[in-house]
């Protein structure tokens, strides 16, 4: 038998590619399992974007290579769309670089910057690919708690207690995912301060900015930003196009051009089609976060009434398309969730896939219909 690489013994494979194939093979065997674990957005994208990309097949040039920093124009699009919803100013030649997803983006973003031995800032709960791409590259992860009682920000005294000289990169996520914290900013200034006393690159993991959320904000809008900060974003859960895989990464020119390193020799560049779709997708009009969140928060009450008839508490003032509700006291997560799927077949997702400081939490998805949610309800009455 081949070794494998000693890489692979540092990361085990990601939870939701287990766990559903747990749930999956359920349903085979006859259980009607009602999936609330993963945000994998259900409705559909704009139909102005389906019909860009029906028409992006037929162009002459759709089925060759496409340039690895993406078409022109979509660039001009995500920089147009920062520029309107973030007051951000962007090259869009420069300082902006599309990806396939934001998650591809976390790789390439370390792959750029990290050495074997480097330390990296990673919140806990959070993000769980933050922690197996650091550890892929031979990085250490260094995780910097977040806590209800502080709204899930970062304590910033707490990290200047500790050695930061071998700290690379610091990855931050606001709105914050798991909890749907929303950051002030305040928070971001500090950020921005923090990365520049301290020569660290903070990346900014910012797709839930128009779910259930008035006020979208980017790390980039603090003046100086671009020095030390990066922002992934992406069109998964804005315009429900998770499997498009369409994202992009903003910062300074230089930096970009570090992750372009990087990129160019991961792929050939995104299908024309879909970055047809792109484009028409960043110039929807305003009407459509209406319309987008006028459903989730329909979704989002009957979540409460769930949460509140398994005894959990939770934020109101949360945003995003999960809701993170805690427990109470005593209760075991994964325990808890087991025990629902086994005897209610409803899956909810554990708090403590995110980080120790998820125990004794669970997570909801929106992304089920309100006839879904009402047959959860009432499985678990």
């Amino acid at each position: 038998m081949i070794e494998v690489a000693d890489r692979l013994h540092t990361v085990e494979e990601y939870y939701f590619s287990k766990k559903l194939r747990e749930v999956s093979a359920l349903v085979a065997s006859g259980k009607p399992i009602i999936n609330l674990g993963i945000g994998s957005p259900d409705l559909q994208p704009p139909q102005k974007v389906i019909e860009a990309l029906v028409e992006g097949l037929t162009s002459p040039v759709a089925h060759k290579y496409q340039s690895y920093q993406g078409l022109p124009e979509l660039r001009e699009a995500m920089a147009q769309f920062y520029k309107n919803h973030f007051s951000v100013n962007v090259s869009p030649v420069t300082e902006v670089l599309p990806l396939m997803g934001s998650k591809e983006g976390i790789m390439h973003i370390s792959m750029a910057f990290l050495n074997e031995g480097d330390e990296v800032l990673i919140p806990n709960p959070g993000y769980p690919t933050y922690q197996s791409v650091t550890k892929l590259l031979g990085a250490k992860p260094v995780f910097y708690e977040l806590d209800e009682t502080n709204n899930w920000m970062p304590d910033f005294k707490a990290l200047e207690a500790i050695d930061l000289s071998k700290v690379k990169i610091m990855w931050v996520n606001y709105p914050h995912m798991p909890t749907g914290a929303q950051p002030s900013k305040y928070v971001f200034e500090a950020l921005v301060a923090f990365g520049k006393k301290h020569n660290i690159l903070i990346v900014n993991d910012n797709p839930y900015s128009f779910v259930l959320n008035d006020n979208p904000k980017s790390i980039l809008a603090v003046p100086g930003a671009k020095d030390v900060c990066l922002e992934l974003n992406s069109l998964s859960k804005t315009f429900n196009m998770a499997g498009w895989r369409v994202g992009m990464v903003l910062g300074s020119s230089e930096n970009i051009s570090h992750v372009l390193k990087v990129k160019s020799n991961m792929d050939s560049g995104m299908f024309y089609g879909i970055q047809k779709g792109a484009i028409e997708a960043l110039k929807c009009s305003e009407m459509w976060f209406v319309t987008l969140n006028n459903v989730y928060q329909q979704r989002r009450d009957l979540v409460w009434k769930m949460a509140e008839l398994l005894n959990c508490t939770y934020d109101k003032n949360a945003t995003g398309m999960f809701v993170w509700a805690k427990l109470p006291v005593g209760i075991d997560a994964e325990d808890f969730i087991d025990s629902i799927l086994k005897n209610k077949h409803v899956f909810i997702t554990p708090g403590t896939i995110f980080g120790s400081q998820g125990e004794g939490y669970i997570r909801f998805s929106l992304c089920a219909t309100t006839e879904v949610l009402e047959e959860a309800i009432e499985r678990l009455k």
